[in-house]
Formats: C-alpha cells, sequence, structure tokens
C-alpha cells in the first residue's frame, strides 16, 4: 500500500512538473516563477474553454472571470487597500470622459498656482482582458501620480467579445479628446504642454494610433506631448517576423496567442489562423497592399542585423483572394498604427518604446523606433535583453520580476525627465 501510495505520488509531481515546465531561455531570470504563472493562465484558459463548450459562458469572459479571481487570491498583496496605503496621498475617482469609463488618479502635490502632468494610460489584454481597477495596473497608476505628480487617467476601453475593432479605438479617442479639452485640464490643474499617452501590449496599439489622430487633428488645441509605448502591438500584416518566429513558443503571449488576439479584434473567423500562421493574408496578389505599404512594414530592412538574425521573410505570391477587401481593419492605420505614413509620423510627439528580446511583439515596437526616427521624431528606444511579454507589469510579491522592475523604473525616470 505504501508502495502504491509513493508510486502515485511520484507520478502525480512529474505529470505536474510536465505541465509546467516549458524550456526557456538562459536569459530568462526566476524562470520557473514564469513557468508557474503561465500554467495557471493556460489552466484558466482550458477551464474557460471547456465552460463555453458546455454552453456556460463565453470563453474570453470566463477567463476574465478566472484572471480577476487570481487577483482576489493575491489581493493580500497586491489589493487596492495596500497600494493605497503605500501612496496615502493619491485621490481615486471612478468616473466618466464622454461617456467612458475612467479611473482618475490626482497626486496630493499641487494645486492653485501650482500645474501639473498630465498622462492617458491604456491597459493591455489583447483588447480581450485586462481592466485599470484591479492588480499590476492600478498600482503603476498610483506610482506614477505619486513620484511624477502627476494626474493620470486610465481608461475602461470596451472589451472583446461585446464589441470588435473600431469600437475599443474609438472609445479611446474619445475620452482622450475629452482629457486634452482646456476645460479638463484647468479643472485638474495640468500643464497643457506635459501631457502623455501611454499604453501596454494592445493598450500600447491604442495609444499609438490615438497619438497619431491627435497629433494630425487640426481642431484639437492642445496636443499630447509625448507618447510611451510598452511592447507595443502595431501590425497583422506579418506573423512571420524574426521575433514572432523566435519566440513563438515563450510565455505569456505565445503567437498563436497573439494572431487570435487579432482575430477577434478585427472580428474574423477563428478557423482561418492557418492563413495567418503562413502570411496568406498578406500575399502579393493583394493589390490594396502596395508596395508603398509593404515598405512599412518591411522588418528586413527597418532591423538591424542583430535582430534579423538569421530568419528570412515570408512572402507568399497567391493567398487567400479578396482578403483585404472583406478585412479592412488589416490596413486601417487605427488598427495597424505601423501603416501610417511618414507625413503622419512626422508630427507625432516624441517617444519612449519598450521592446524585449523574449517577445513576439519585439519586432512591432523596433520597426516602429526607426519608422518614426527616419520622419524626424525623438525617440527613447528602451530594449530588455532579459525581458519577456508582460514584464513590466509583473512588479510585486509574489509575481515579481527584477526586469519588471528594471522596466517599471525606466519607464517612471523616462516620465521624469521627459514630460
Amino acid at each position: 500500500m505504501r508502495l502504491l501510495s509513493l508510486l502515485l505520488t511520484v507520478s502525480l509531481t512529474l505529470a505536474l512538473a510536465y505541465y509546467i515546465y516549458i524550456p526557456l531561455p538562459d536569459a530568462i531570470q526566476q524562470p520557473w516563477k514564469l513557468m508557474i504563472l503561465d500554467a495557471y493562465l493556460r489552466t484558466a484558459f482550458h477551464v474557460a474553454s471547456l465552460k463555453q463548450w458546455l454552453g456556460f459562458d463565453h470563453q474570453t469572459r470566463s477567463f476574465r472571470q478566472f484572471t480577476f479571481g487570481f487577483e482576489g487570491i493575491l489581493k493580500e498583496f497586491l489589493s487596492t487597500e495596500s497600494s493605497a496605503g503605500a501612496v496615502p496621498g493619491v485621490k481615486v475617482s471612478d468616473i466618466s470622459f464622454a461617456g467612458i469609463p475612467v479611473r482618475v488618479y490626482e497626486p496630493p502635490a499641487g494645486g492653485e498656482g501650482h500645474l501639473r502632468r498630465g498622462l492617458m494610460y491604456f491597459h493591455g489584454g489583447g483588447w480581450a482582458v485586462g481592466t485599470t481597477k484591479k492588480g499590476p495596473y492600478d498600482i503603476t497608476n498610483r506610482m506614477v501620480s505619486d513620484e511624477l505628480n502627476t494626474v493620470v487617467v486610465s481608461v475602461e476601453y470596451r472589451l472583446y467579445p461585446d464589441v470588435h475593432f473600431p469600437v475599443p479605438y474609438l472609445d479611446c479617442i474619445a475620452a482622450a479628446k475629452h482629457f486634452l479639452s482646456p476645460e479638463v485640464l484647468a479643472k485638474y490643474s495640468i500643464d497643457p504642454d506635459r501631457v502623455a499617452v501611454a499604453g501596454d501590449s494592445a493598450g500600447g496599439n491604442l495609444a499609438a494610433a490615438v497619438a497619431q489622430e491627435i497629433s494630425v487633428d487640426d481642431s484639437m488645441s492642445v496636443k499630447f506631448s509625448v507618447q510611451a509605448l510598452i511592447y507595443p502591438v502595431l501590425q497583422a500584416l506579418d506573423f512571420n517576423t524574426p521575433s514572432y518566429l523566435q519566440n513563438q513558443y515563450i510565455p505569456v503571449l505565445y503567437r498563436t496567442s497573439m494572431i487570435q488576439f487579432w482575430l477577434q479584434y478585427l472580428n474574423i473567423d477563428l478557423s482561418l489562423m492557418p492563413e495567418f500562421l503562413v502570411n496568406n493574408h498578406s500575399a502579393l496578389q493583394h493589390s490594396s497592399l502596395t508596395p508603398e505599404l509593404r515598405s512599412r512594414l518591411d522588418w528586413n530592412v527597418l532591423l538591424t542585423q542583430k535582430y534579423k538574425k538569421n530568419y528570412k521573410p515570408v512572402i507568399v505570391e497567391k493567398g487567400s483572394e479578396g482578403f483585404l477587401k472583406r478585412v479592412p481593419g488589416l490596413l486601417d492605420v487605427r488598427a495597424v498604427p505601423l501603416l501610417a505614413g511618414p507625413e503622419v509620423l512626422a508630427k507625432c510627439p516624441r517617444a519612449y518604446i519598450l521592446t524585449c528580446e523574449h517577445d513576439v511583439l519585439r519586432d512591432d515596437g523596433l520597426m516602429y523606433v526607426r519608422r518614426l526616427q527616419d520622419a524626424g521624431v525623438a525617440v527613447t528606444s528602451d530594449h530588455y535583453e532579459d525581458g519577456f511579454h508582460g514584464c513590466f507589469s509583473l512588479t510585486s510579491w509574489p509575481l515579481e520580476f527584477d526586469v519588471g522592475k528594471k522596466a517599471l523604473r525606466g519607464y517612471l525616470s523616462w516620465l521624469q525627465n521627459n514630460l
């Protein structure tokens, strides 16, 4: 009986280790912590898929509940209350800007005659998950507000599956225009020359698109002075860039997961994922994808050899006929900011772009750095060789990574010196 119990324990232990273990590059520090986090997220995804199959709820809504539940488990360590204790002077208000829910963080300093910085933040999560009101985003925005004497406005834009593109973008641009109005800036004692827009991942996509739109809108008397993009997702036409291939199995954002986020956002049938994996959706036969447009995301030109490595472009002659006409969002700069023309980029505010070596989105960010620089925009490129997608938000115990703390401190320092 003891032997049977021992064998069962060993078997279960090995099975658990096999489920958790993922080969990771040596550069990634604290690998087991990342593996355990990824195992939890994978389990949550599988359970959410099962619930949808059984007819209980949409997979994405269930997955959101699981991630919120995980934050609840860690409430003793990552709660709003505990973070508020660290920055007791920050005032938090849940209101709306132009009908869009936002959370406003007001620093204790300032007041009449003392103008403050302003920052609008869009959270990540593949346009499908995430919230400004819990966990890392809440903690980070409190830190920014307190340390930099900044009024931070974090936007709760609508998410998939309730909406698709362009609704999240429209929510963000509406909130941004409201925030930049002279009346609102005056209400919060914000210096109109010191207002930033920022975001991570899908939020970085929204921040880049909003910055572009505001920069060319002549009706706006106040515009963003800087933009800060944290591993932004910027294009959906080439899923065979060096970083997509190099990091396709690196947690917490796999290549197939990012493609699925894009399909969901653009309201494309998920069964078409194989077409996207091999770039059939951007084949040469598509006349709407002109050579000029292709050059705006040609990584073979825009990346240095260090990042191109030995990878070769995947160019398809004939793919899915008429696909781009059926899904115009693939060429819409509001969804794909990397496709913006040089005349638009030239008007954009100076930028901070954070990229991570072990992230499928690395090359999106690096190509945007190059394109902005070519358009004459001052850009600070902050690249972390030991970084992975999501690390920026992993700064508090027990989900604490050294690279995350470095990335957060680099972001804060740049804003301190440039905003």
